[in-house]
């Protein structure tokens, strides 16, 4: 019958989306920190010391371990996308992750193999603003297809 099509439900609901393009963005992320020419310095990359001077786009300090970080996390979220209670598992948990990194970052020598990421200025107030969106996406995200039904995986 004409006119009779109805819209097909998204399959995924407003949080799954969500920690699937943090996932996404945290993967391409990981790989960019790996590509020279996005990667200023990368000569000086290093696997896991204070004193890689590589910087993902001139900015943030980067290392091999940095970089790999970034990858497992955008795995991690694409993954547990496939579920509300592990999408907001993803977004909170990794947010608070985010979090502990902000506050490492402040609170270590920098110039100390403590600083083993590394991290500078830049990734703390990123890792900041991380912590804060991805908490904000996981709690405030509701777990209703577009359709309003509740997804039940």
């Amino acid at each position: 019958m004409a006119g009779t099509h109805r819209k097909a439900p998204s399959a995924r609901t407003p949080v799954q989306r969500a920690a699937l393009l943090v996932g996404v963005v945290f993967l391409l992320i990981g790989v960019l920190g790996f590509v020279p020419a996005i990667t200023t310095d990368y000569d000086t990359l290093k696997f896991a010391e204070h004193d890689s001077d590589a910087e993902l786009l001139g900015v943030f300090q980067v290392s091999v371990l940095h970089n790999i970080v970034h990858l497992l996390f955008g795995i991690a979220g694409a993954a547990m996308a496939g579920a509300v209670s592990a999408a907001r598992t993803f977004l909170v948990g990794g947010g608070l992750v985010y979090l502990a990194l902000w506050i490492y970052g402040l609170v270590i020598d920098r110039d100390s193999t403590a600083n083993f990421l590394p991290v500078n200025t830049a990734d703390n107030w990123l890792h900041f603003g991380l912590a804060i969106g991805m908490i904000a996406l996981g709690v405030m995200l509701p777990g209703l297809r577009a359709d309003g039904e509740r997804d039940t995986r």
